[in-house]
């Protein structure tokens, strides 16, 4: 088992940048930036980039350097090297299809559709941004298995359009948008109606059995924990990100209240389709975020921080 850099030769931000992997695993990869002072926001799916100006001092702590291919060879006989199909999108790849999916829904409503893409780009965003708009999205129409029904798609579009990072208080405030801003495009209230309905489930993701819409408003929005561990690991670190002012020992007590809280259940998704398909990865997940946190952490996990 063995950490591996290359030289740093990738241009960006007026310096060169490395690559920082692991042979034998993302814990081991964690643990080992995270002892020499990489910031988890370097993180990229199965590598950290890492600055000309910290190379040295990572090779003199242990990362041995390699050529590129070299590698990336490690990475795929370790099973970790994550293709960029598989990667969560840059923002600005997502936009254009964001658009077009906007024009469809609401002919004649550009104005509204551009009002909610700039509020989910807020520079405040690391998670809730228009990634993770597209995603949902994306889930939706994937368990729909056609054009998921307008509300739905709707709800989807203002669940997090206020996002302050007030729990409950945020949906309140983007069920009450999606109101105003449906009703003054001329839509009928009962659509309003159902879209706030909706848009207020995604506090809780609880729903009755026989809710269809709410089931597939609140799975969709779930769906990012049933990714596999690589990109589930770059949504822990766009949510730490998010709540970059808090300190670690707090977030870590907050964060592990929230993985029990959903552990508990007794099923993460209600429909089939997203049981099926997201459940048992989903559960994987939430029960390695101790591992993930506690070698991000030098040895506080989320049950040290909890407890």
């Amino acid at each position: 088992m063995a950490v591996l850099i290359d030289q740093p030769r990738w241009p960006a931000h007026g310096t060169r940048f490395a690559h920082l992997v692991s042979d034998a695993s993302l814990e081991e990869l964690h643990r080992f930036a995270a002892s020499h002072g990489v910031a988890l926001r370097a993180f990229d799916h199965d590598h950290y980039d890492v600055s000309e100006a910290r190379w040295h001092d990572l090779v003199a702590g242990g990362a041995r350097p390699v050529e590129p291919q070299y590698l990336l060879r490690a990475l795929r006989g370790a099973g970790l090297r994550v293709r960029t199909p598989d990667r969560t999108p840059k923002r600005a790849q997502v936009l254009p299809g964001l658009r077009r999916a906007w024009a469809g829904l609401v002919p004649g409503q550009q104005a509204l559709g551009e009002d909610l893409l700039r509020r989910w780009s807020e520079p405040h965003r690391a998670y809730h941004d228009v990634r993770h708009l597209a995603q949902a999205l994306l889930a939706a129409g994937r368990l729909a298995g056609d054009s998921p029904p307008a509300a739905v798609s709707l709800a989807l579009w203002f669940h997090d359009a206020v996002h302050d990072g007030e729990a409950g208080g945020d949906e309140q405030a983007s069920a009450d948008l999606a109101v105003s801003a449906l009703d003054a495009a001329g839509a009928p209230r009962r659509l309003g109606a159902e879209v706030r309905r909706l848009v207020l489930l995604t506090a809780g993701h609880r729903t009755e059995t026989a809710d269809a819409a709410g089931a597939l408003v609140c799975d969709a929005d779930l769906s990012v924990l049933g990714h596999p561990p690589a990109r589930y690991q770059v949504y822990l670190r766009d949510v730490r990100q998010e709540y970059s002012e808090v300190p670690d020992t707090e977030f870590r007590v907050g964060r592990g209240r929230v993985v029990a809280g959903l552990a508990a259940r007794p099923r993460l998704f209600h429909g089939e389709a997203a049981f099926e398909w997201w459940e048992a990865p989903a559960r994987a997940n939430l029960a390695a975020e101790d591992t993930f946190w506690e070698a991000r952490g030098g040895g506080r996990g989320l049950r040290s921080g909890v407890n």
